[in-house]
């Protein structure tokens, strides 16, 4: 191959991603075949989920599905998984998949009312630490009876809409006109520090609200998906799930929110940065000027979408369908009373979720080599062979360790449906049982909060657009959960192991 055509497709491999980086994806790849072939697959298998956590970790300099799809159609060619089992485990999780095609496209078409409800909270609270408290609170209430994804796709949404306006007036736009608010380069100098702090501003909030969507997704058996599945094998309702998780559950709930206050007052691990003062009068201004200038049309456009908010709430707390089939709905409703009805205004609404969606499929496939290859199996008959008054908190401190490189709801369906075997072949009383059920559904949601790929809710914020935007790296994001990650997980631990 000629010179020039070489240098090309060099360049053209993953873009603009950095030479070094290049450089690691082809090693991984060609390690990957080497080590299968020598080693054997299980450990090729935790190569593969160290090396895809590594792409999660690098998102700011490749967006993760390219290297991680890279890494995994190696895996299926290689025979690591068959399609077959990618296949599967995405038709177990079709209800994740059709809520990111449906619900976050949904919550973009209810952007203005979101942004003229949170910049009169954001501009009312003047109180930093109380401002983070209500962003965690709300979010966990909401994610105890809706879906935390939901719940961090409307906070996103709004601190989207706050970054696009403050960045479009210090760069001479107009505010209310798309423009690029990727690149500071029409920034005027004396506006970078104010953009900086800002951002810091934004993170610190977003952090609050992902965490809340953990604090509150434990608590009902609607939280979480992984809620739903152990409630079902154990027999729980609502009521039943709640009072069994309550001596757990809710102490770190507790605990969660005084961290949230403590880490603002603080000004640790990233927290505590105030709003700017000339943030605050550009959206402030903004929020006057839009209030002054709106118009009949988009009064009514604003009722609509509140309505469409009402529905959706109702819908998403009695459960009335899937989540994305109730997302859908929303969008037909909204855009057929706002006259929304051209295909192109349609499209913008799902570019922000698809490729997420795509990103989705590729971790499930992780998943699916996790399950070929039995990875977790030793650990899981390692903790089931300790003696009865062991297991609880050893099951909790596992399935934190595992979901926090894995996904929590795999995790928790290989733990529960392990453990009711046992309970079934007679290893365990029900008391047992129902102890142990508890620490897998606490152990899956407390301690995976210690990185993007343990939630899903952090993974969605992490490849979000705004994440770029607020400079919110993976690094960033487990610098700043770690103060979170210790409580949560320490206060669980300590809960499951004395006072079940």
């Amino acid at each position: 191959m000629s010179g020039p055509m070489a240098q090309a497709f060099a360049h053209n491999f993953l873009g603009h991603s950095p030479r070094w980086y290049k450089a690691c994806i082809i090693t991984f790849l060609i390690l990957n075949a080497v080590v299968l072939w020598t080693l054997g697959p299980v450990i090729a298998g935790w190569m593969l989920v160290v090396e895809f956590i590594f792409t999660l970790a690098m998102a700011l300099k490749c967006y993760p599905l390219m290297p991680g799809g890279l890494l995994l159609v190696e895996a299926l060619v290689l025979g690591m998984t068959t399609p077959k089992a990618l296949y599967d485990e995405l038709l177990h999780n079709f209800p994740v998949i059709l809520l990111l095609m449906f619900m976050v496209a949904g919550i973009y078409f209810m952007k203005d009312l979101l942004l003229f409800l949170f910049s009169r909270l954001l501009l009312g609270v003047r109180s930093k630490a109380l401002l983070a408290l209500m962003f965690c609170f709300l979010s966990a209430f909401l994610s105890a009876f809706l879906d935390a994804l939901t719940v961090t796709a409307v906070i996103i949404s709004a601190a989207v809409g706050f970054y696009a306006v403050y960045h479009r007036v210090a760069s001479g736009n107009d505010p209310r006109l798309d423009s690029n608010v990727d690149e500071d380069h029409e920034l005027p100098s004396h506006h970078h520090e104010d953009l900086n702090q800002f951002r810091a501003f934004l993170r610190s909030l977003l952090m609050h609200g992902a965490v809340g969507t953990a604090l509150g997704g434990v608590c009902t058996l609607v939280g979480e998906p992984q809620n739903l599945l152990i409630g079902h094998e154990m027999g729980w309702h609502f009521a039943d799930f709640f009072l069994k998780v309550a001596p757990v559950s809710l102490p770190v709930l507790v605990a969660g929110l005084v961290t949230c206050v403590a880490l603002e007052k603080l000004r640790w691990f990233g927290y505590g940065t105030l709003l700017p003062d000339n943030v605050r009068t550009v959206l402030a201004d903004y929020a006057e000027q839009d209030n002054r200038e709106r118009t009949a049309r988009q009064r009514a456009a604003l009722i609509v979408q509140g309505i469409a908010a009402l529905i959706l709430i109702v819908g998403l707390a009695l459960h009335i369908a899937e989540v994305g089939l109730i997302g859908l709905m929303v969008i037909v409703l909204i855009t057929a009373f706002t006259g929304i009805t051209d295909e192109h205004r349609l499209g913008n609404a799902f570019k922000d979720a698809m490729p997420f969606t795509a990103l989705l499929v590729v971790f499930f496939a992780v998943v699916a080599v996790i399950h070929d290859q039995q990875l977790f199996t030793p650990l899981i008959q390692w903790v089931l062979a300790l003696p009865a008054d062991q297991q609880p908190g050893m099951l909790f401190i596992a399935n934190g360790l595992l979901s926090a490189i894995s996904d929590n709801v795999f995790v928790a369906t290989i733990y529960i449906t392990e453990v009711k075997q046992a309970f079934v072949s007679g290893h365990m009383s029900r008391e047992q049982f129902e102890t142990l059920a508890v620490a897998i559904n606490t152990g899956t949601n407390l301690p995976s909060v210690a990185t993007p790929n343990g939630q899903a809710a952090f993974l969605f914020l992490l490849t979000s657009a705004i994440a770029p935007l607020i400079r919110l790296s993976y690094g960033r994001m487990v610098w700043m959960a770690l103060p979170y990650t210790v409580v949560m997980g320490g206060l669980g631990w300590y809960a499951v192991t004395y006072w079940l």
